[in-house]
């Protein structure tokens, strides 16, 4: 995929601290962040209205969780790329992450633009 100004990205996690933190770090390293939103609901909503390119996804979210939230996205005339984010290891969650669509993990304390540089790649 090429991008014009940086692929733009929708934030979904449910704590405020951390979409803030994401939204600094990824804006210095190029990405156009679009949103945010902290529930699975309104991660399907503000991808619809949005159409992010990226949706930065928490697996654990209040309502819907990210599987779920991920399933549905693939199924969206626009479906956007699908990186899970998370406080817990890649391995906490088994195959859950294989079975759905997505392009990648990355630990929250691993987050950085060339990390999702590289799964976007």
């Amino acid at each position: 995929m090429m991008w014009q100004m940086g692929p733009t990205i929708l934030i979904v996690d449910d704590h405020r601290g951390f979409r803030a933190s994401a939204r600094d770090l990824l804006e210095a390293d190029g990405f156009v962040v679009v949103g945010e939103s902290d529930t699975g609901r309104g991660a399907l909503a503000d991808s619809a209205r949005l159409r992010p390119d990226v949706v930065l996804l928490d697996i654990q979210l209040p309502d819907i969780d990210g599987f779920a939230v991920a399933e549905r996205l693939s199924m969206a005339a626009h479906a956007p790329a699908v990186i899970f984010i998370s406080s817990r290891a890649e391995g906490d969650f088994g195959d859950r992450l294989t079975g759905v669509v997505n392009h990648g993990f990355v630990a929250k304390g691993d987050l950085s633009g060339l990390a999702l540089a590289n799964l976007l790649a």
